[in-house]
């Protein structure tokens, strides 16, 4: 029986939490509320996360593990409610972020990435990219710069200085995501899948 690294069911159960939440943007103060977007990228991101060491593991191929990651994509990137206005705009904000882990883990998976380039340059040339308009070329470099985060590597604080709002800061949110994952609870690293441990949000 092919095991189910995240269900419908378990996203669901983070729409419900964000509708519960009342989100709504604030120009002063941190809201408390926007806590639950954060707790869903991380869910997400351990998913894959999960689904790399699976794949580490050889107890899943590597196309089973690209397919998987795949289908967490299209989980999240249903749509079939408005949240409200705020809420909604934090959900597309969080989608973009998702948007990174996704490639990210899809480009580690497959290898052949650049490991060579010091990663503040290739967070440069993703800026510079999208500035020409080249998003391809953006989205690839970012994945090469996610590959090596889950590889290990840390993002330099460096990379994010000076840098304008754009959408490569939204997708570098998403990088910034599983490095932050991977400090944390690691136990996904060490599980082979011998027993279901997946559990609902």
């Amino acid at each position: 029986m092919k095991e189910e690294f995240y269900t419908r069911g378990r996203w669901q159960n983070w729409i419900n939490k964000i509708k519960d939440s009342g989100f709504t943007l604030k120009e002063s103060d941190e809201d408390p509320s926007a806590a639950v977007f954060v707790y869903a990228m991380d869910d997400v991101v351990l998913a894959c996360l999960k689904v790399i060491a699976r794949c580490e593991h050889g107890t899943i191929s590597k196309e089973e593990a690209i397919s998987t990651i795949d289908e967490i994509r299209d989980i999240v990137s249903e749509r079939d409610e408005s949240l409200g206005e705020d809420a909604n705009l934090m959900l597309e904000s969080l989608s973009t972020a998702l948007t990174a882990v996704f490639l990210s883990s899809q480009r580690y998976i497959e290898g052949g990435y650049d490991k060579k380039t010091p990663l503040e340059d290739l967070v440069r040339k993703a800026v510079l990219a999208e500035e020409a308009d080249r998003m391809e070329e953006a989205l690839g470099t970012l994945s090469d710069i996610g590959a090596r985060v889950i590889g290990g590597e840390s993002l330099p604080e460096e990379a994010f200085a000076d840098m304008p709002y754009c959408l490569t800061a939204e997708l570098l949110d998403g990088i910034d995501a599983i490095s932050a994952a991977q400090i944390g609870d690691d136990s996904y690293k060490e599980d082979d899948g011998s027993e279901d441990d997946g559990k609902d949000a």
